[in-house]
């Protein structure tokens, strides 16, 4: 096949992936515009991003009660949907820190996705990030072990290693790691903080996160 046969296949490809995407959240991305044009989040707040751990905890707030949080994670979400989706679920906002719960799903979206993959869109995100809110502060909160998602957990620890690796070089950014409270005795994920699907967490689970998450938001 020749190079302008497979550029113009990747621009096909390229255009028909962000197509979907946009169909896929459009929904929730539109909802999160009504809630904006209602009553806009205040400057200086704590903008939570990323996919269904964080879209799931609805009342994060009371879990953090001496911080204004601004949650903009929608459910399903892959750090390509976040990159996708940047304009419209971070960028509008004057955030004084940004908490990042996302790249599980792209790991459980095709056992082609190695921890590389992940490494290089959380790359991507971050330089995104880095371009509009220079001196923001940026978590990212570590992949979680799930029951579910158990025979993945290889891809998952070293995905978490790589970011938590690139994180250190980085200014005014910090990577949280929730894997290890989440493990029980055989480090195995404690059956008993998620729900039914054995993937998202139930009250328990998020009281765990809310420990390790803390200490590290900004007053």
């Amino acid at each position: 096949m020749s190079i302008k046969k497979l550029l113009l296949l990747s621009l096909l490809a390229f255009f028909v992936f962000n197509t979907v995407q946009s169909q896929k959240f459009q929904a929730e991305v539109l909802a999160f515009k009504k809630l904006d044009s209602i009553s806009f989040p205040p400057s200086n707040a704590i903008l939570f991003i990323g996919s269904s751990s964080f879209t799931k905890w609805k009342d994060v707030s009371s879990y953090f009660p001496n911080y204004t949080i601004v949650n903009r994670a929608f459910g399903g979400s892959t750090l390509l949907d976040v990159i996708h989706f940047e304009k419209e679920v971070i960028f509008p906002y004057k955030p004084k820190q940004i908490v990042i719960y996302c790249g599980e799903n792209d790991i459980a979206s095709s056992e082609t996705i190695s921890e590389k993959i992940v490494f290089e869109r959380f790359k991507i995100l971050y330089d995104d990030i880095r371009k509009v809110f220079p001196k923001v502060s940026i978590v990212y909160v570590s992949m979680k072990p799930s029951p579910s998602r158990w025979k993945m957990k290889e891809r998952l620890i070293k995905g978490n290693e790589l970011i938590s690796e690139f994180i250190k070089s980085q200014k005014n950014t910090v990577f949280v790691s929730v894997w290890e409270k989440m493990l029980d005795s055989d480090n195995k994920p404690i059956p008993t903080i998620f729900l039914e699907d054995q993937l998202h967490m139930n009250a328990q689970g998020y009281s765990i996160w809310q420990k390790i998450i803390e200490p590290v938001l900004l007053k």
